[in-house]
C-alpha cells in the first residue's frame, strides 16, 4: 500500500479551504474538492472516505494551528486583561492572516458536519480560554455570565472586525485595534 502523501493532503485542505470560502460548506462536493486540488476524485477518496471525515479532520487541523496562535505569549500567571488582550489580539491576527480557515471554522462550527466526538476534542484544546474566563468572573473583573455567552460576544466583535476590513479591504491600524479591543473590554467589564 502506498504511504500516504502530506504534501497531497495539504492541496487538499488548501483548495477544500477556498471552496468553502467561494461557496459555503454545505455547497461543495467531493468532485470539486479533486478537481481545485488537482487530483482524480478517486485520490480524494483515498485519503477520505467521505465529505464529513475530510471536513472534520481539516476542522481538527485548523483548530490546532490556531490554538496554538491564541496562547502565543500567553501566561495564565499575568493579570486577567493583560492575558485576555494578549488572547484577543492573537485570535484577531489570526483570523486576518488565515481568513479562510477562519471562514472554514465559523462555517464548521454551526454545521451538522462536525461530530460530537470532534467539538469535544477542540474544547479541549481552548481550555485555557475558559479558564482565564471563569478566573476573571471570580475576580469580579467580568460580567458573571455563561463563559460561552462571554466568548462568543468576544469572538463575534473580532469576527466582524475581520470580516469587515477583508471584504473592504482595509488594513485594521493599531488604533483601531486598540479601540476594538476596548470596546470589547467594555462589554465584557462587570
Amino acid at each position: 500500500m502506498k504511504p500516504r502523501d502530506d504534501k497531497k493532503i495539504d492541496e487538499i485542505y488548501k483548495a477544500t479551504l477556498r471552496l468553502v470560502k467561494q461557496k459555503g460548506l454545505a455547497g461543495i462536493t467531493m468532485n470539486e474538492i479533486a478537481k481545485e486540488a488537482k487530483i482524480a476524485t478517486g485520490t480524494l477518496y483515498i485519503y477520505f472516505k467521505n465529505k464529513n471525515e475530510l471536513i472534520n479532520a481539516l476542522f481538527m487541523v485548523c483548530r490546532n494551528r490556531s490554538a496554538a496562535v491564541y496562547f502565543k505569549n500567553y501566561d495564565a500567571s499575568m493579570p486577567f486583561k493583560a492575558g485576555l488582550k494578549i488572547i484577543w489580539r492573537n485570535l484577531l491576527n489570526y483570523r486576518v492572516k488565515k481568513f479562510e480557515e477562519a471562514v472554514f471554522v465559523d462555517q464548521c462550527f454551526h454545521s451538522p458536519f462536525i461530530t460530537e466526538t470532534t467539538r469535544e476534542l477542540t474544547k479541549k484544546l481552548f481550555a485555557p480560554l475558559f479558564s482565564l474566563m471563569e478566573s476573571g468572573k471570580k475576580q469580579k473583573l467580568i460580567k458573571n455570565t455563561d463563559t460561552l455567552l462571554l466568548l462568543t460576544f468576544m469572538a463575534g466583535s473580532i469576527n466582524e472586525t475581520v470580516k469587515y476590513a477583508h471584504y473592504s479591504n482595509k488594513k485594521l491600524s493599531k488604533e483601531v485595534v486598540e479601540q476594538m479591543f476596548h470596546m470589547c473590554w467594555d462589554g465584557l467589564k462587570a
